[in-house]
């Protein structure tokens, strides 16, 4: 399985961290200055946390997130990581007795700390193009400056308030209060400024300047535009002031000054990487036969989409929907299980997703702890006709039987099965065997939809 399949499961239960409310404001940011930089979908989730911290803060499992947003658990762990980096979620993991996790929501930067800020102001400019980056700065402008025949005449605190000993004791101390944190993302980027101070003198650029604010920037635009302490010397020089001051304003106007003179005139641009799927290569494996890709789907799909593949791409019936869910949220059944149990029972009964024959395999395999798809795949060649038994007998009429070489009966139709039920461990079947043509058709059908999706980038 892939290495996402070692971070989060859909069985695994989360709840969310509200701190503080949000507000239509907020809305607005995430719209029009982080969608753009990561994606719908990424969006989508944050939005969906955000619904469910205001109405619940009950646990639940990431299989509600799959049927909500309609999206695999693949899907949603590569939106979440995004949060994650953008500085929109913090994660936090218990990984004591059965794993689970703690998702807070952060708010988005205001505009002006957002277009400061060199890596997320360059990673907007780069995804939407100028003339798309100056109206959407221009859209957050407040154009109500003061004129310059005012002055400030408002009071201060202690014009209005004096203290007044009294015997009134003190206020409680409070530690749970929370703070409305800003969603500032997090850099592993390191810098040497050590040897930045060593070419700096302190006459020119006295050590005082160098706050942790400034740090901060430093250490920013040296990752944005690859430089290291040498080349950030001089971008100091420029920014300094005739009062030694260094600012951020003046910081990130000299760095693309001097950019723009020793580099190119055209602005880095930023690409989304995903650091932990190099970490964990070995962990990943590519699918090398039409088995594995389906093996694949099946445990990473939501029995909904399995469902809807099933169907050409319309959607279930409610009943449907309803049965699987029951199966993995009231029974606990793996979302891989159920969607070997939803194909197996489908192409069985001509289509027909009957409740109490799904629930009967279902208790059976419930029983046997059967825990992922190709388990549910083993046991559903093993028990096969003892599951045909179940079916017979729940079944009104009489199940034919299968041909038996006897001269007055009349052979009957072979059964449709699943394409992997004629699989097993890739091991061909006899060549004396006779092959029914209808039967390897249905035999393809998942495989072919599972093409078709992968062939329109699903």
């Amino acid at each position: 399985m892939t290495a996402y399949y070692k971070e989060v499961q859909p069985a695994d239960p989360y709840r969310i961290r509200l701190p503080y409310p949000f507000s239509n404001y907020d809305r607005q940011l995430l719209t029009l200055l982080y969608q753009p930089m990561i994606g719908a979908e990424a969006i989508a989730l944050y939005l969906t946390l955000w619904a469910e911290g205001e109405a619940s803060r009950e646990e639940t499992t990431h299989y509600t997130l799959m049927n909500t947003l309609g999206n695999p658990i693949a899907k949603i762990f590569d939106a979440r990581i995004q949060l994650e980096a953008i500085g929109l979620l913090k994660t936090y993991r218990s990984n004591e007795g059965d794993r689970s996790f703690i998702y807070e929501l952060c708010p988005p930067l205001d505009p002006k700390t957002f277009f400061m800020d060199p890596l997320l102001s360059m990673f907007l400019f780069s995804k939407i193009g100028e003339s798309s980056y100056r109206r959407v700065r221009n859209r957050f402008l407040v154009y109500t400056e003061i004129p310059t025949d005012y002055e400030e005449v408002s009071r201060t605190f202690t014009d209005i308030f004096q203290p007044v000993h009294a015997k009134a004791g003190y206020p409680s101390v409070k530690k749970d209060l929370q703070e409305r944190k800003k969603g500032n993302y997090e850099a592993d980027s390191e810098f040497d400024f050590d040897l930045l101070r060593q070419g700096l003198s302190e006459q020119l650029v006295p050590k005082k300047v160098l706050t942790a604010t400034i740090k901060d920037f430093i250490t920013k635009l040296s990752y944005l535009y690859s430089w290291g302490p040498l080349e950030m010397q001089k971008v100091i020089l420029l920014a300094i002031e005739d009062d030694y001051k260094l600012t951020v304003e003046g910081l990130k106007k000299s760095a693309s000054e001097y950019y723009k003179l020793t580099v190119s005139t055209t602005a880095p641009q930023l690409v989304q990487v995903h650091k932990t799927a190099e970490k964990q290569v070995d962990a990943v494996e590519t699918p090398k036969t039409k088995q594995d890709e389906l093996l694949v789907y099946l445990e990473t799909a939501p029995p909904i989409q399995v469902l809807r593949d099933i169907a050409n791409g319309s959607e279930p019936l409610p009943a449907d929907v309803e049965l699987a869910n029951q199966l993995v949220i009231t029974h606990g059944m793996k979302p891989a299980v159920v969607n070997v149990l939803l194909q197996y029972v489908l192409l069985r009964t001509d289509m027909k997703l009957t409740k109490a024959y799904v629930e009967k395999i279902a208790s059976h395999w419930l029983r046997k702890n059967v825990t992922t798809a190709k388990e549910a795949m083993e046991i559903a060649r093993v028990e096969h006709t003892q599951y045909m038994k179940w079916k017979s007998e729940g079944s009104p009429t009489t199940v034919a039987k299968p041909f038996t070489g006897n001269g007055n009966r009349k052979p009957v139709r072979e059964e449709k099965l699943p394409e992997w039920f004629h699989k097993k461990d890739q091991t061909p079947a006899p060549k004396g065997e006779p092959k029914n043509e209808s039967l390897e058709v249905e035999k393809q059908k998942l495989l072919a939809k599972l093409a078709l999706k992968k062939g329109k980038g699903g």
